[in-house]
């Protein structure tokens, strides 16, 4: 049986989202906004409700990744599309600060819904837009996914190795990048609400693909001022030098990083090879760059005849800069994981008790807490439209055959 949290603990107890998105990239970005304890409604359309309910992993026909990036919500069904939809949504705004949609561009415009208004609902309302491409542009129309995003921002292009073809990695995280822009986008908008109390409602366009090209940072100078495109180079590093996932005499993977003098002296002493250290190639992390073939190969070959436990013990002896690479079930049984007991125990109406990843960052004088997973369709109808909006059984049950709610 679900408890309810009420109210919301952390540092944003009080904010209240109300969310028009579907799939993972805008849900998400509603949900860093619920771990920190805004109180968020899910509007779904009836019968259909968000896809991402139809996304594997499954258990018992149960999506897993809609029950985790729909964490907290209240879940409600209502079709826009209807005019006594839009009634009872503009009925609903004032009670909200942030609208997060993620229709293509236009789309809340043609159902009567446009900025104007949103605006005679509520008139400090926050809405932020996410879209593949913009509010503007030649590609506003298209439509996106986060391996669009990936591919169009630059990511992929770089990804995979050398010789290989350009690789997506085995998540959306071009979503996962959008929602965290998308979550600071409202931050930063309801900041400049409460220094500026007169000021408009702020409308935030989130171009999913910039977002990616954000990420990349200097890709764009580096092609401006140097005349090339960053080419793939595998799990090898350009940036610092030695890099790379080698494998392990007993299979196992481990990942090698480090930059920095220090950094490379410790992983030296880790494998008994400080005479490394006065050899001019590598005197440097600009000359190990420029000789990391040579050195990669030193500690590759090293790794071969080293089991993983027995390497990442020396490294850490060596205070060097070495981790195993983990599976799911080595990253839920990590004693540091354990330690700081990030992965939460919540309530799940299907399953009983889940364990879920935590609240990040963690913030000691106002924590968070997640209380449970997603819930079915339409599971807050009767809350929402009952004790907020007033509206008797008999209406919505009219609202329910006219395919409404």
């Amino acid at each position: 049986m679900i408890q309810h949290a009420s109210p919301r603990e952390g540092p944003l107890a009080g904010l209240k989202v109300i969310e028009l998105a579907t799939i993972v990239a805008a849900p998400s970005a509603a949900s860093y906004l619920s771990d920190y304890g805004a109180e968020v409604l899910k509007i779904e359309l009836p019968k259909q409700g968000d896809g991402l309910r139809n996304f594997p992993p499954f258990k018992d026909e149960h999506s897993l990744w809609w029950k985790v990036v729909n964490r907290d919500k209240q879940l409600i069904t209502l079709d826009l599309r209807k005019p006594r939809g839009r009634e009872i949504f503009k009925s609903l705004l004032p009670h909200y600060d942030v609208l997060i949609e993620n229709f293509r561009p236009g789309t809340l415009a043609r159902w009567g819904l446009d900025l104007d208004t949103l605006r005679e609902c509520r008139k400090d309302l926050i809405v932020l837009r996410a879209t593949a491409f913009g509010q503007d542009g030649p590609y506003r129309d298209r439509p996106g996914f986060a391996r669009i995003f990936e591919a169009m921002g630059g990511l992929t292009y770089i990804s995979g190795e050398r010789d290989g073809a350009p690789m997506h990695a085995g998540y959306p995280i071009g979503d996962s990048i959008g929602a965290l822009f998308a979550a600071l986008g409202v931050m930063v908008a309801l900041w400049r609400r409460e220094r500026h109390t007169h000021a408009p409602s702020e409308e935030i366009d989130l171009s999913m693909t910039e977002a990616m090209i954000k990420l990349l940072d200097f890709l764009p100078m580096q092609y401006d001022l140097l005349g090339k495109s960053q080419q793939r180079s595998g799990n090898v590093s350009q940036y610092a030098a030695p890099t790379g996932v080698y494998r392990t005499r007993n299979g196992g993977w481990v990942s090698l990083s480090g930059s920095t003098d220090a950094l490379f002296a410790a992983n030296c002493r880790a494998i008994g090879r400080d005479d490394l250290l006065a050899d001019p190639r590598f005197a440097s992390n600009r000359a190990r760059c420029q000789n990391a073939a040579k050195v990669n190969q030193i500690f590759k070959e090293w790794f071969l005849v080293h089991d993983q436990e027995e390497a990442v013990e020396r490294f850490q002896k060596a205070h060097g800069t070495l981790a195993p690479v983990y599976t799911a079930e080595q990253v839920v049984n990590d004693p540091q994981v354990i330690s700081r007991r990030f992965l939460q125990s919540v309530d799940d109406e299907h399953f009983g008790t889940v364990r879920v990843p935590g609240v990040v960052p963690r913030f000691r004088n106002s924590p968070c807490r997640i209380d449970h997973t997603a819930k079915e369709m339409g599971a807050d109808n009767e809350t929402v439209y009952s004790h907020l909006l007033g509206l008797s059984e008999a209406e919505q049950a009219v609202l329910r055959r006219e395919g409404v709610i």
